[in-house]
């Protein structure tokens, strides 16, 4: 029982950690910095 409820917990967070990824990667934000692509005047 104990694993399961680990499991399942190890599963939401890596699922929020995913969703956060997207949800920046949709309004513009880059994966790598964190910053916004649409400003940056950087080389990437």
């Amino acid at each position: 029982m104990g694993t399961f409820v680990v499991g399942a917990v190890v599963l939401s967070c890596v699922f929020l950690a995913v969703r956060s990824m997207v949800r920046d990667k949709n309004s513009g934000k880059s994966l790598q910095c964190g910053c916004d692509c649409s400003k940056c005047k950087g080389c990437h």
